[in-house]
């Protein structure tokens, strides 16, 4: 499998093995987010008027760091409005300040705004590992990152102190209590727990299920090694994914007369469904590719759909750019992604916040899949950049709603251009180009960023 990186290109094969290190994704230009028309011909607003446009606009942050006051975010709260979903992405998955920051809102979307659930770009049941940590769960906040984030960008000090704070928001307020989420297919492993979990349900609420059901699972689990599964056949990786399926359609039979914690039994058996389903990519197919990163995208946006409507819950849905954002700077790859698919079935009811920062480290690898995650830095950005033009805005670090800038800085910022955005891995040259302006709804910038801190 790792032989095949070349054949698909690194940030294919990094996110069609559903690594927790996912870069941007994409979707078609007529599902953007609405914006004017471009016009053949028309000259873009010039830099100068861009940054007098957007500093009118643009509101200042007092800090990216979690704790103090909030009263600069108060323009904020009116940008989510009523929304159930926001969208708080990242240009790498690597950066301080873009953690931080999450943790920052999300404190403040809690207290103020009666948020619930944070999502993150994690295996399903991972993320129901850290919630039973939240809701009372043994152990301890580093313990628990350890067990669950384990390889990925986010095993990281800014997120234990974020499930430090859950767990202690949660010890304060057991009548406000806040949970965990992760919202993607079970990669690098499902766990073996999830498995049971599924059998345990049925096996009271539907006992007759049961044989048949121990009988799909026997040659699917453990899922311990989502790579391992990779280099098997694809043959018996489509058998796996078939009878992953029919497991599925076993579960939900009849699911009225599970009761709404059966519920939650289906869930489960969907997430193993998927995951077998999106595994059976044919890594030397660029058409199977692209079909298994529709597929992620939408089971994502299936996931954060599926639990706010049980739970009722507002949720801060925390991703690369990509994944909550409308446009993806390789669209060739990304045909749909999970940010357009919430947009379409919840409209309003969800926002897109997207990162740029101008300069600064974070953290990637040499290669998708192997090595050790370590500190990359890129210089100021580049005349030509979106970040250059937002970084000569009067203010260090801001956010902006893109909805409603003049119209000067939004027929700049609807035309593509060169930005830093970066995954597993960062190719400096040619970098990536996008449509900030269409690509999300809220636009925050910071001047610079670090790389995050090792556990």
């Amino acid at each position: 499998m790792y032989g095949n990186s070349k054949s698909i290109g690194r940030r294919g094969l990094l996110a069609l093995t559903a690594a927790l290190a996912t870069t941007a994704v994409t979707a078609p230009v007529a599902s953007a987010a609405p914006s004017p028309p471009f016009v053949p011909g028309a000259t873009p607003a010039s830099p100068a008027g861009v940054v007098r446009s957007l500093e009118r606009a643009a509101h200042p942050l007092r800090s990216t760091q979690p704790g103090g006051s909030t009263a600069d975010l108060r323009a904020l709260d009116a940008m989510v409005g009523d929304a159930k979903v926001v969208g708080l992405g990242e240009a790498t998955h690597g950066s301080h300040e873009f953690f931080t920051m999450k943790h920052r809102v999300f404190q403040h979307l809690v207290e103020e705004r009666d948020f619930t659930t944070f999502a993150l770009e994690m295996s399903w049941s991972a993320g129901l590992r850290i919630d039973e940590y939240l809701q009372g769960g043994p152990g301890d906040p580093r313990r628990i990152a350890r067990e669950t984030l384990a390889g990925s960008p986010w095993e990281r000090e800014e997120f234990v102190r974020l499930i430090g704070w859950m767990r202690d928001h949660n010890t304060r307020h057991p009548d406000r209590r806040v949970h965990f989420m992760g919202d993607d297919l079970g990669a690098p492993k499902l766990g073996d727990h999830i498995f049971e979990r599924v059998l345990s349900s049925v096996a009271t609420a539907r006992p007759e299920a049961l044989p048949r059901l121990q009988e799909l699972y026997a040659g699917l689990r453990p899922f311990d090694d989502v790579f391992a599964h990779l280099r098997k056949p694809l043959p018996e990786r489509k058998e796996n994914a078939a009878r992953a399926q029919e497991a599925l359609g076993l579960v939900a039979g009849h699911q009225e007369a599970g009761g709404e914690d059966y519920a939650w039994t289906v869930q489960h058996a969907r997430n193993i469904a998927h995951t077998f389903a999106f595994a059976t990519v044919d890594l030397t197919d660029p058409a199977s590719v692209t079909a298994a990163e529709r597929l992620r995208d939408q089971a994502m946006a299936d996931n954060v759909l599926w639990w706010q409507r049980q739970t009722g819950h507002r949720m801060l849905l925390s991703a690369h750019n990509g994944h909550v954002g409308y446009l993806s700077t390789h669209p060739d790859m990304y045909p749909r992604t999970q940010g357009t698919v919430l947009r379409d079935c919840l409209g309003r009811d969800y926002a897109a916040f997207g990162f740029t920062f101008a300069g600064g480290s974070f953290l990637t690898k040499d290669t998708s899949l192997d090595g050790d995650w370590k500190p990359v830095t890129v210089p100021a950005a580049r005349p030509g950049m979106h970040e250059h033009t937002l970084d000569q805005v009067g203010y260090r670090d801001f956010y902006v709603d893109l909805r409603a800038v003049p119209a000067k800085a939004r027929i700049w910022l609807n035309r593509p251009r060169p930005v830093y955005d970066a995954g597993s891995t960062f190719t400096p040259d040619p970098l990536p180009t996008l449509a900030i302006g269409r690509a999300y709804d809220v636009l925050v910038h910071l001047h610079r960023v670090r790389a995050a801190d090792k556990l």
